[in-house]
């Protein structure tokens, strides 16, 4: 699948989940108010930031497809690792207000139970979010794209929330009006952990960090091209989602500038195959026996 076709695709994922966010946002708003439920009514202030995470997404991928200008030589792909920071703030507050509201229940009375709509509009909307996370996690598996991962799993965190206000409004049912505060709790902190390592995640790839393993691999696909005696640095970085690749080569000093020429484009070939690599600068050095 080519670039143009990977920014189509994520961007169809990012649309998909702010449709599904304020379908969502607006039956949760209107079943948990006249419903009296908390929890839901909680669930759909949530998913009605998320609609502003899944914006912020969308217009990450958007910034991404500009060309490259004299300002930005290699492109704007990294607008959309910018978005994914910008959804794992988002993602932090919202867990952090879940925590807080939760516990702030702990201190207050409700004289009136959830109606048994809300608990059927909480499991409906644990089942169709969870289908929206499995759609958007294969989706950003397929073309590589950290946004699309990063809203994947607010939608995987969007669905715990709802099973946390369907288990809190079933615990008033049985007597167990605590559950619910618990259920959010629990609930809340799993936003925040996914939060972080989506921002870890970003954050390491704007620093130029990159996978050791992935390195090495790399590495191996080069040394074994044929014509290639040594490698003596490589180094990589993530753009984006494309990978660009920096490396020295060494080889048979005797071979013309067309010959050696020939190797590099040979060595950039196995890495589009084979690790989907499609900037690759390659150095060249003669390669000297009595250097190992």
């Amino acid at each position: 699948m080519d670039t143009d076709q990977n920014s189509i695709s994520a961007e169809r994922g990012a649309y998909i989940s702010i449709i599904a966010y304020i379908f969502l946002a607006s039956l949760k708003l209107t079943v948990g108010y006249l419903g009296h439920s908390k929890g839901l009514w909680a669930d759909g202030l949530n998913n009605a930031t998320d609609i502003v995470a899944s914006v912020a997404v969308l217009i990450g991928l958007k910034i991404s497809k500009i060309p490259p200008d004299k300002n930005h030589a290699y492109g704007h792909l990294r607008a959309e690792t910018i978005a994914s920071l910008i959804a794992a703030f988002i993602m932090i507050t919202v867990g952090i207000d879940v925590i807080t509201g939760a516990i702030e229940d702990f201190f207050a009375e409700d004289t009136q139970s959830p109606s048994t709509l809300t608990a059927i509009t909480a499991l409906f909307s644990a089942a169709f979010m969870y289908g929206i996370y499995r759609y958007n996690v294969a989706l950003s598996r397929k073309i590589n794209s950290a946004s699309i991962y990063a809203v994947a799993q607010d939608n995987r965190s969007d669905a715990l929330v709802s099973v946390g206000a369907l288990v809190g409004i079933l615990g008033t049912y049985i007597g167990i009006a605590w559950l619910d505060g618990v259920a959010a709790i629990v609930v809340g902190i799993i936003i925040c952990k996914t939060a972080v390592e989506i921002f870890l995640d970003a954050s390491h790839s704007l620093t130029d960090g990159f996978d050791e393993e992935l390195l090495q691999e790399i590495g191996l696909t080069i040394s074994e091209t044929e014509g290639v005696k040594e490698m003596s640095e490589i180094k990589a970085r993530m753009h984006g989602n494309e990978i660009l690749v920096e490396a020295t080569i060494h080889v048979n000093p005797l071979l013309t500038v067309i010959e050696s020429h020939e190797i590099t484009v040979k060595v950039e070939q196995n890495l589009l195959s084979e690790h989907n690599v499609k900037y690759a600068i390659i150095h060249i050095e003669p390669y000297i026996a009595s250097q190992q």
